[in-house]
């Protein structure tokens, strides 16, 4: 991708984040939500608000079981009272925007996805790295090379998280640099 290509999307990133703030409700989270975008879609993600004095005793007299449920209850009770607004929000934006929106949201520390698109990438892989999918999908770990190969995505985000954290950081200054770069 040109400088000029990353410059525009990163604009356009910047621009359908505002567009969704200006869109959310503000009662639905505490703060604003994170908006994510990519080539194919745009997620919304909503810190939902602590939960009041009256659930923390229940929660302190329940069972580990149960309240281990209550934030997997809270995030589907927010999904069942927005859904109409979500998908009226989410429609407006597929359109001006040419992207699937998808929705999710953190209750009590743990996040919740609605909906998450599954797009399919291309990569070429020499024998080594065929090797290790084919071991992940022989040791039944994953039911095929591309699950595999997801698999191994998802365990170096878990991991790494904090050093994918300060990559993007890096990139969003590299973005800001070549924004205020020389105009010849």
């Amino acid at each position: 991708m040109s400088t000029a290509q990353q410059s525009a999307a990163a604009d356009t990133a910047g621009q359908i984040r505002e567009w969704f703030l200006g869109r959310v409700p503000g009662k639905w989270f505490t703060g604003e939500p994170d908006v994510i975008v990519d080539r194919e879609e745009i997620t919304v993600i909503g810190q939902l608000p602590a939960i009041t004095a009256g659930e923390q005793k229940r929660r302190a007299e329940g069972s580990g079981a149960e309240a281990d449920a209550r934030p997997a209850q809270r995030s589907r009770r927010f999904r069942e009272e927005t859904r109409e607004t979500r998908i009226e929000i989410a429609r407006e934006a597929e359109l001006r925007f040419g992207r699937t929106v998808s929705w999710g949201v953190v209750s009590e520390g743990r996040k919740v996805m609605f909906t998450t698109l599954s797009v399919p990438v291309m990569t070429r892989l020499r024998q080594a790295e065929r090797r290790v999918l084919d071991t992940l999908v022989e040791a039944g770990v994953a039911r095929s090379r591309s699950d595999a190969l997801a698999w191994c995505v998802r365990l170096v985000g878990e991991h790494e998280d904090s050093w994918l954290g300060a990559l993007r950081d890096a990139l969003r200054q590299v973005e800001q640099v070549r924004a205020e770069g020389p105009r010849s």
